[in-house]
């Protein structure tokens, strides 16, 4: 898979495509940083990569999400499927609602499938939070994922002998 990546961003800048790799939803920067990784990048330019291209569509997210799926679930063609991922995404939301901040940072920051920022910024959005409230705890949660992910991909033993 890593080199069909590879092949498809073939002759642009490898920054640019961990940049674009960032920004994809479900791959995000849990999938960005590996693919630096693979490149050959430095640690600091994938980490910076990957958060800034991360955190790119939140907002937009956040502000258009509800608007679209509640516009889309009126109509014939993408009813169904809008409903199903409004129900999907606010199954996600249960036990945020009391520690709505808080649980937000928490369910960006572990970086398991179905968690991240794309999906932060759909709660956000479902739970009508607004970006003033919302945009900085999906923004550390996806400091602290990109932390996890540089430890699990290029070793925490050799990131904390970068620091120490």
């Amino acid at each position: 898979m890593l080199e069909l990546i590879e092949s498809y961003f073939a002759g642009i800048n490898k920054l640019l495509a961990v940049f674009i790799v960032s920004m994809m939803p479900v791959v995000e920067l849990r999938g960005a940083i590996p693919f630096g990784v693979s490149l050959g990048l430095d640690w600091r330019e994938v980490y910076l990569t990957s958060v800034i291209g991360n955190m790119l569509p939140v907002p937009f997210i956040i502000l258009f999400f509800r608007p679209l799926i509640e516009y889309f679930e009126k109509t014939k063609l993408f009813g169904k499927i809008a409903s199903k991922l409004k129900k999907r995404t606010k199954s996600k939301m249960e036990g945020l609602n009391k520690y709505k901040m808080f649980g937000l940072f928490l369910f960006v920051a572990i970086p398991l499938p179905g968690t991240g920022a794309w999906t932060g910024a759909a709660i956000a959005a479902l739970l009508k939070m607004r970006i003033k409230h919302s945009f900085f705890p999906i923004l550390l949660g996806v400091v602290v994922a990109g932390i996890l992910m540089m430890g699990i991909s290029y070793g925490f033993g050799e990131l904390i002998s970068h620091f120490f």
